[in-house]
């Protein structure tokens, strides 16, 4: 139910249309002046305000203005006994939904109402999709609470705010480009543009171009300029991932990005001027393609200002769990399944597996296992063959170290502990264990004891 909030000096003009416009199944407050009306405002939560032009206590016109500045989300309608052109374009200018004249104009009320009542609940969806989205791409998205995973976090929302450039380090499927989309979203950069290009996606000459833009007539078909994404960039973040594999000549024209903030497009020989922050992911050792001559060792130094290795999902399996759970609430509201639990088996097979893809892989498996299951419960009759193999092997594993605590392990274990502290005397190990000696040398040779 919409609430609206009428705005008037004259009680019987108030209750007129309250119980007008009541009938139509809005929740309706009065108030007799500008205070009153600003006080319930701030107390109610109201969609709608109907308020006359002239007050007491001031103009509906500049009360536009106070509205839409504190309650952005509010429609505003004013009504005025003798409407006048330069009141009218104000009252738009500061943020008013409509204007219009008392009595001339009375038809128009519910229908104005209710085209209002559309735009609030455009506003909200608006809103709420918004937070969605902040949600997605802030720190928010990240999910684990691993001490591995914790610090990761807390370097990048201190180096968010900053300018420097980022290098993300770690394995493939680790969550590089979700890192750098979140750091963007903390950065004063985060109503421009966020770009991200994969540097191995791409040939050298379609990289640059793909990078710098080119000029009409640089080759073939080439027909008209084209921006390439530093441009397009411009204010904002280029994430460049997997910076290991990009040509030696490209690198020398990002190195030059990076040292004066300009560029040469594809057949230019006029720079372009960009100021881009510049966030690089890499799964390589860096060091090593420097020492094997695939990465420039200028450029190396001028991306590592801050550098933060994510963590492998081997190195926080405690997370697993959540990870896998956050997968199976998305696949199954998105296949409309109702599946909202794992078996015991199914989250340890998880849990010993080694995630040679990490993140990514992980969820292909939930994914996988959704489609197959008919159940509330995921099982390990839906995981993958080299998935259920692993856990075998396992769970051979652990029952061969069990084996360790039989008697006869025991009992080996407690004549090494005994002659630890005889230092080796045999007959005062003897007496210890309440054993003859003839037994005590049959157990040493038995159990192969130095």
């Amino acid at each position: 139910m919409n609430t609206v909030l009428i705005i008037d000096d004259e009680a019987k003009i108030r209750s007129l249309l309250s119980r007008i416009i009541s009938l139509e199944g809005f929740e309706v407050f009065e108030a007799g002046n500008l205070k009153s009306g600003l006080k319930r405002l701030e107390i109610s939560n109201i969609d709608i305000v109907l308020c006359d032009v002239k007050l007491p206590d001031g103009s509906g016109v500049d009360f536009s203005k106070t509205v839409k500045d504190q309650f952005p989300g509010v429609e505003i309608i004013l009504l005025t006994a003798f409407g006048n052109i330069p009141d009218g374009v104000m009252a738009i200018k500061n943020g008013a939904f409509d204007y219009i004249t008392k009595g001339d104009d009375n038809t128009k009320i519910l229908p104005l109402l209710y085209k209002a009542a559309e735009k609030v609940a455009l506003n909200k969806r608006v809103l709420q999709l918004e937070k969605q989205l902040d949600n997605k791409q802030s720190f928010k998205s990240i999910i684990g609470k691993s001490v591995e995973i914790t610090n990761a976090v807390s370097s990048a929302q201190k180096v968010a705010v900053t300018d420097a450039t980022v290098l993300l380090t770690g394995e493939t499927g680790t969550g590089k480009e979700v890192f750098a989309q979140a750091i963007h979203h903390a950065s004063n950069r985060s109503k421009k543009n966020f770009i991200a290009v994969n540097c191995s996606a791409f040939g050298k000459e379609l990289l640059e171009n793909e990078l710098f833009g080119h000029k009409a007539g640089a080759f073939t078909g080439a027909l008209k300029d084209s921006k390439g994404i530093f441009e397009e960039a411009n204010l904002g973040t280029v994430f460049l991932d997997e910076i290991g594999e990009m040509p030696l000549d490209l690198q020398a024209k990002l190195l030059r990005v990076l040292e004066s903030g300009e560029f040469l497009k594809v057949g230019d020989s006029k720079p372009t001027k960009t100021d881009v922050r510049i966030i690089a992911a890499t799964n390589r050792n860096l060091e090593t393609e420097i020492e094997t001559g695939n990465f420039r060792e200028d450029l190396y130094y001028r991306i590592n200002i801050f550098t933060i290795k994510l963590p492998s999902l081997r190195e926080r399996v405690a997370d697993i769990e959540s990870l896998a759970g956050f997968f199976l609430k998305t696949f199954s509201h998105k296949m409309g399944k109702n599946i909202s639990s794992f078996s015991d088996d199914y989250l340890k097979a998880l849990k010993n597996h080694q995630w040679k893809g990490n993140i990514r892989e992980l969820r292909n498996v939930i994914e996988r296992s959704v489609i197959l299951t008919d159940s509330s419960e995921l099982s390990t009759d839906s995981l993958p063959v080299d998935i259920l193999a692993k856990q075998e092997h396992t769970e051979f594993s652990q029952n061969k170290m069990m084996s360790a605590f039989s008697m006869a392990s025991a009992e080996r274990m407690q004549i090494q502990k005994i002659l630890k502290h005889t230092n080796g005397n045999k007959a005062e190990a003897a007496r210890l264990l309440e054993i003859g000696i003839a037994t005590l040398y049959r157990k040493i040779e038995e159990y192969s004891i130095s």
